[in-house]
């Protein structure tokens, strides 16, 4: 049990850490625009000011709260460590990476960001210790609707992206390729931890 719970940590920690960074990268290639959740955050740290990490952690627990009141259910703690822990990661990597110029450059950084974004959600929601506001919304989605985690993750990427542009927030031809590219990664994520987890733990961890 030690050793499943220790499992468990390890995926959700190093989960948080690879899809915080995967945003980050996204955001450094933002020639070719940035991802829907990060239109919205960026919009409103250059209207509001505060950095893009306080606001997706503000947005987080609106999204919570929205969650709470539709299930009649408070969250796992591991939601709330996972909200806050990814604002605090993505501003400590948004201040560590240099900004990178050069249209490869900032292409590379675009989808190694898309890639590790995806693969980071998958990660860390296997471990189910509680998943990110935005992972509730979507997964809240898949169990309310029986859409399937792409059809979810893609309906939801869409409709943010849409209202943070209304918002002002910047928007490109990688926001659209985040928008129906993520959940396909995301869903292979799951796939591929899903089974990692059950050889190294013994312990089917079935988050859909």
């Amino acid at each position: 049990m030690k050793q499943a719970f220790f499992t468990r940590c390890l995926f959700f920690i190093t989960g948080i850490l690879v899809l915080s960074l995967g945003i980050t990268l996204t955001i450094k290639g933002q020639i070719f625009g940035v991802g829907s959740w990060d239109v919205l955050h960026i919009g409103l740290a250059k209207s509001l000011g505060l950095t893009i990490g306080i606001w997706s952690i503000l947005i987080g627990l609106a999204i919570l709260a929205f969650d709470m009141v539709v299930t009649k259910r408070f969250p796992l703690p591991g939601t709330f460590i996972d909200m806050f822990l990814a604002g605090i990661f993505i501003d400590i990597f948004n201040y560590w990476l240099p900004d990178i110029d050069g249209f490869g450059m900032q292409l590379f950084a675009y989808v190694s960001g898309l890639i590790l974004l995806g693969w980071g959600c998958g990660m860390y929601m296997v471990a189910n210790l509680g998943i990110g506001p935005r992972d509730t919304l979507m997964l809240l989605m898949v169990h309310k609707l029986g859409w399937s985690v792409t059809r979810s993750r893609t309906t939801m990427e869409v409709t943010v992206a849409i209202l943070g542009f209304l918002l002002g927030g910047p928007i490109g031809v990688g926001t659209a390729l985040m928008a129906f590219g993520l959940g396909p990664i995301v869903q292979f994520a799951l796939t591929f931890n899903e089974k990692l987890f059950l050889r190294l733990t013994g312990v089917k961890s079935a988050v859909v």
